[in-house]
């Protein structure tokens, strides 16, 4: 079998997303499978450089998982591999991407892009002109209940869609009595903290590749938790938010509502649940299941607050079938970055789609600020 190998230097391998997501569950997958298949049945391997700043936990990683190479000169990696990715902290990314564009290296990078629009388009701006592939993480876009949801729109199952309802969260320990299970810089704004920087980035893609570009938003976002314990059990003053109520109007006319919060306890099938409901039909679509009530078998409830209800609610939806194999969601799009990268295409969720959900994200801290209802133009 014909095989070519990247070379792919991996910033920030030793946090939490970096190590789980994209090295473990993505470039050690794709490399025990033998590499990313092409459209012509070749395979490209990857060759990962561990990269960070903590050198003893650069090595511990390498040794546990049989790789040799990592380096804390990032610079100097730069000139061994064709892909640079970035999973650092949000504050450290804009200058390390500046960097392998100037190199010349395809960037692939986790979200959000920056700290601010005009550095998200100025980075957007560089990696256009050095004619490289450039792409951030989407990852919320491959997940199988996300997939089925996509199905039923290109079937038409929903009509018109009138409404799509968000819920997401969970309760994350303040760290005192039980320790975190996020990061404690997630909760510090000065480090690129909030859950509004980092859902709404999200919720822009999910939004504008299913249902529609979002043209105006209303949010608040608030600090439910205001003090919290890091990892050295040090108590430390929240800054950032922890959770975020928006209201989204899409250029389709449809509403979108989506609770983010990391301060809340979970009643629902899966972390993340979103309802949409048209005049055909509707659906719930979660991380892995989706489900579907056709106007056909809509039931007809009788609002009356004096009985108890009896109607078995749940029970009237049907499962949508698999129907296909799902791969972890940010391996998938691992592979068909890699393939982009082989064929010299853009990648289609580019650092433009990043550059629109920090807009989104700073909108709805406008919002939030400001009490009103912030409108959304296309960004120069």
């Amino acid at each position: 079998m014909n095989q070519t190998a990247i070379g792919v230097l991996l910033n920030g391998v030793t946090g939490r997303m970096g190590y789980r997501q994209h090295l473990l569950r993505s470039v050690l997958a794709i490399r025990e499978q033998g590499g990313v298949e092409l459209p012509d049945g070749t395979r490209v391997q990857l060759e990962p450089i561990l990269a960070g700043r903590n050198a003893a936990k650069l090595k511990e990683l390498a040794d546990r998982h049989g790789l040799t190479a990592w380096t804390t000169d990032i610079d100097s990696a730069l000139d061994d591999v064709r892909i640079y990715f970035d999973a650092q902290l949000t504050s450290a990314r804009e200058p390390a991407v500046r960097a392998a564009i100037a190199a010349g290296k395809h960037v692939y990078a986790e979200k959000p892009l920056a700290e601010t629009l005009p550095a998200a388009l100025e980075l957007a701006g560089l990696a256009r002109d050095a004619g490289i592939c450039h792409g951030v993480v989407h990852d919320k876009l491959f997940l199988p209940g996300i997939l089925k949801l996509r199905r039923l729109i290109d079937g038409g199952f929903f009509g018109r869609i009138l409404s799509v309802r968000g819920e997401f969260g969970y309760w994350v320990f303040e760290g005192d009595w039980q320790e975190a299970q996020r990061p404690s810089w997630n909760y510090r704004a000065e480090d690129g903290g909030g859950i509004v920087l980092d859902m709404f980035c999200h919720w822009n893609y999910v939004l504008e590749n299913l249902f529609g570009s979002v043209r105006a938003v209303t949010a608040k976002a608030v600090t439910h938790i205001p003090r919290r314990w890091d990892e050295q059990g040090e108590a430390y003053p929240a800054t950032a938010d922890d959770a975020a109520y928006g209201i989204f109007e899409l250029e389709s006319g449809a509403i979108a509502q989506i609770n983010s919060s990391w301060s809340t306890r979970v009643f629902r099938d899966e972390l993340v649940e979103f309802q949409v409901d048209g005049t055909e039909g509707s659906a719930v679509a979660g991380l892995r299941r989706c489900r579907v009530q056709h106007r056909s078998a809509t039931p007809k409830p009788v609002w009356n607050p004096d009985l108890p209800a009896t109607e078995p609610f749940r029970e009237q939806w049907q499962e949508v079938p698999d129907n296909a194999e799902f791969d972890n969601g940010f391996k998938a799009q691992w592979e068909e970055f890699v393939r982009d990268v082989v064929a010299g295409r853009q990648h289609r969720y580019d650092f433009f789609s990043a550059a629109r959900g920090l807009q989104l994200a700073e909108a709805g801290l406008t919002s939030s600020a400001e009490g009103r209802r912030v409108e959304l133009k296309p960004p120069a």
